[in-house]
C-alpha cells in the first residue's frame, strides 16, 4: 500500500502546488458568495498561470453569530454523526445536507480545483453531544461488539486536543475500529462533495500525530485524487518532514505568515535547513512557507471588517515572491482577488519566478555572504541557466556581492566555472548586466532583492 500511496502523491504534486486560500483575505467568516466571486476571477486571471486550487480555510462549519470566534465551543454545525457541515447561513447551497457539493461543482466548471481546511480528529462539540458513530460499510450506526452503540465519547482522546484550538478538536483513537470508521466516513464525505485538496491542521509540527496522518493518507488515496497538506509548521523539523514526505503532498514548516516583515525574515533560516536536508521536492512533497500575504488583506486575529492593503513595501513583496519561488514553496495567494491590482498581479505571474518555482533544481542557500543581514539563494534551470537571488534583509540600501568562484563552488557540475563566460541579466530591473568576469555586485534596496539569471558557456 505504501508504494501505491507514494506514486499517487507524486502524480498529484510533481511541482509545488499553486492556488488561493481565503483566510488572509476574509478570515473564517467568508461566505459562499465571496468565495465564488474570488474563484471566478482566479479562473480568468490566475488559472492560466497555474493557480488551480481555491481553498476555504478553517471554520467553514462555524456560525457567524454573536460570541463566535476562532477558538470557542458550541457554535459549530455538526450532523447526527458528529461530522462538520458548512454553516448554512454563510453557505446556503449546503442546506439539506448537501455540504459543499454545489460549490465544488461550480468550481470544477470554472476549471479550478476545490479545497477545504480541516482539523485533527473529531469536533469537541460532537464529543460533548456524544454523537453516534456511523458504520461506513453498512450506512447505519456502528454496534459491532455485543450490540454496543459506539459514540464520539468512546473515540475522542481528550488529552490530545489541538494546541491552536484547545476548545475545538481532539484526536481520534485509531486503535479502535470505531475511531477508524469515524475518520473513514469523514473522508468519504469530503470526497463525495468533490473536494480536491485537504489541508489538515493540528497534525504536524508541535501537534504531530503520525497515526492520524497515516490513516488519513490511506483514506484519501482510496477516494478520488485529493491533494493532502498538513500543518501547523511551528516546531517542524527536517527529521519530522522525512517521516511524512512520502505520504503528504505539502507540509508547513513554520507558523502562519501575515504581512509582517519579521515573519518574512524568520523564514530564511528555516527554509535553509530544510533545503540542506534535501527536503525540497523529496518524494514530490513540498515544504510550505505559508500563504503569500500580498494585495488586499484582513488583519490577523480579526473576524472581519479590518480590510486593507498589505503592509509590506513593494521591495518586501518582491523579496517574498522571489524567496518563495527560489525555495520552491507552494504558492498559495492570500489576498482578496476582487481587489487584485496590477502590481500584485505582475508579482504573482512573473514568468521567470514561476519557471523557477516549478522547474528549477539544486535550490539552496548560497553560503558565502560575508555581511550580517544579507542572504542569497541559488538554483539551476532546465536549460542550464543559473539563478542567483540576493536578499537585503538589513535596514539600509546595500551593495551585495557574490564572487563567481564561490558560485562555482556552490553549484559544482554546472556550466558555471571560474573560466566560463557568463552573460547575465537582473529580473526586477530588467537590466542587462553583460558578461560577469569575477563577481556579481548589485545595490539592493532595504528589504529588497535582486534576481540574476546567468547563461554560461
Amino acid at each position: 500500500m505504501t508504494i501505491d500511496i507514494r506514486v499517487l502523491s507524486q502524480e498529484l504534486a510533481s511541482t509545488p502546488p499553486r492556488g488561493w486560500n481565503s483566510y488572509n483575505a476574509i478570515s473564517w467568516t467568508i461566505t459562499e458568495k465571496e468565495f465564488l466571486q474570488n474563484a471566478e476571477i482566479i479562473s480568468k486571471k490566475l488559472l492560466p498561470h497555474g493557480y488551480e486550487y481555491v481553498v476555504v480555510d478553517h471554520l467553514w462549519y462555524r456560525r457567524n453569530v454573536t460570541g463566535a470566534s476562532a477558538d470557542n465551543l458550541g457554535f459549530d454545525v455538526i450532523d447526527e454523526w458528529g461530522r462538520p457541515m458548512p454553516d448554512p447561513d454563510r453557505w446556503p447551497s449546503s442546506k439539506g445536507g448537501k455540504g459543499f457539493t454545489e460549490v465544488a461543482d461550480r468550481i470544477h466548471k470554472m476549471g479550478l480545483k476545490f479545497g477545504i481546511n480541516v482539523m485533527r480528529g473529531i469536533n469537541t462539540q460532537a464529543v460533548e453531544a456524544n454523537t453516534r458513530i456511523l458504520d461506513p460499510l453498512l450506512g447505519s450506526v456502528y454496534d459491532h461488539v455485543n450490540g454496543k452503540i459506539w459514540t464520539a465519547q468512546d473515540i475522542g482522546i481528550k488529552e490530545r486536543t489541538c494546541a491552536g484550538m484547545q476548545n475545538g478538536f481532539m484526536s481520534v483513537n485509531t486503535t479502535l475500529q470505531a475511531g477508524r470508521f469515524f475518520l473513514a466516513d469523514l473522508y468519504q464525505l469530503y470526497a463525495s462533495w468533490g473536494v480536491d485538496f485537504v489541508r489538515q491542521d493540528c497534525v504536524f509540527g508541535k501537534d504531530l500525530d503520525m497515526n492520524e496522518i497515516s490513516y488519513a493518507t490511506l483514506l484519501l488515496r482510496n477516494q478520488r485524487p485529493i491533494l493532502y497538506s498538513v500543518s501547523p509548521g511551528i516546531g517542524a523539523t527536517p527529521m519530522m518532514a522525512k517521516s511524512v514526505s512520502s505520504v503528504v503532498n505539502m507540509y508547513s514548516i513554520i507558523g502562519n505568515d501575515w504581512d509582517d516583515w519579521g515573519d518574512v525574515v524568520a523564514r530564511f533560516d528555516v527554509a535553509r535547513d530544510f533545503a540542506a536536508a534535501n527536503m525540497i521536492g523529496a518524494n514530490s512533497s513540498w515544504p510550505d512557507l505559508d500563504m503569500l500575504p500580498l494585495g488586499w488583506l484582513n488583519d490577523a486575529d480579526f473576524n472581519e471588517g479590518q480590510h486593507r492593503e498589505t503592509n509590506l513595501t513593494l521591495e518586501e513583496q518582491r523579496t517574498v515572491m522571489t524567496f518563495w519561488c527560489m525555495a520552491k514553496s507552494p504558492l498559495m495567494f492570500g489576498g482578496d482577488v476582487r481587489k487584485l491590482d496590477d502590481t500584485t498581479y505582475s508579482l504573482l505571474t512573473n514568468p521567470t519566478l514561476l519557471e523557477i518555482n516549478s522547474f528549477s533544481s539544486n535550490n539552496k542557500e548560497f553560503p558565502y555572504m560575508k555581511s550580517k543581514g544579507l542572504r542569497s539563494w541559488v538554483a539551476t534551470g532546465r536549460q542550464g541557466e543559473i539563478y542567483v537571488a540576493l536578499f537585503n534583509l538589513s535596514s539600509k540600501t546595500t551593495t551585495i556581492t557574490a564572487e563567481k568562484s564561490d558560485l562555482a563552488k556552490a553549484l559544482p557540475g554546472t556550466k558555471l566555472t571560474t573560466r566560463a563566460s557568463c552573460k547575465s541579466n537582473e529580473v526586477w530591473s530588467r537590466q542587462d548586466l553583460g558578461i560577469i568576469e569575477h563577481s556579481i555586485s548589485i545595490s539592493v534596496e532595504t528589504h529588497g532583492t535582486a534576481l540574476v539569471v546567468l547563461h554560461c558557456s
